[in-house]
């Protein structure tokens, strides 16, 4: 099992990449977390912390529109394509910035995977600080 999330977490990629897709209304920070149609529990885990962030720090950007929670099931046709634009093939976190028309991406996936279950506060802080970082 572990070599399997390893191997899913080596595809999925990491560090920062700018992509130009479609451009948003506005700029604004996207908060997407992928699942597929069966979870552990660490990918339920990324998900209930991700969504107590958001929740509970960005409630106001959230509802501005400055903040963006995608939640998208890579097993649906619809999330298929999402998940294709960002090459997600397993369970992943993003944190992208929209500024000016162009996106940048965070993938988050390989801390979440380390932290969101069995170090949630850690979690919680350094998720809650990228998205700080990125509504500047």
């Amino acid at each position: 099992m572990f070599l399997t999330l390893m191997i899913g977490l080596i595809s999925c990629g990491n560090g920062e990449n700018t992509a130009n897709a479609e451009s948003p209304a506005n700029d604004r920070v996207e908060v997407i977390y992928f699942h597929g149609k069966q979870r552990c529990a660490t990918c339920v885990a990324i998900e209930k912390n991700t969504r107590e962030v958001i929740d509970n720090l960005f409630a106001n950007e959230l509802k501005d529109g400055k903040v963006v929670f995608k939640i998208v099931d890579i097993s649906t046709p619809e999330g298929e394509k999402i998940a294709d634009k960002y090459e997600v093939t397993w369970s992943s976190l993003f944190v992208n910035k929209w500024k000016n028309g162009e996106e940048t991406q965070n993938n988050l996936t390989e801390f979440a995977f380390g932290n969101a279950r069995n170090n949630s506060d850690a979690f919680k802080k350094a998720l809650a600080d990228k998205i700080r970082q990125s509504l500047k």
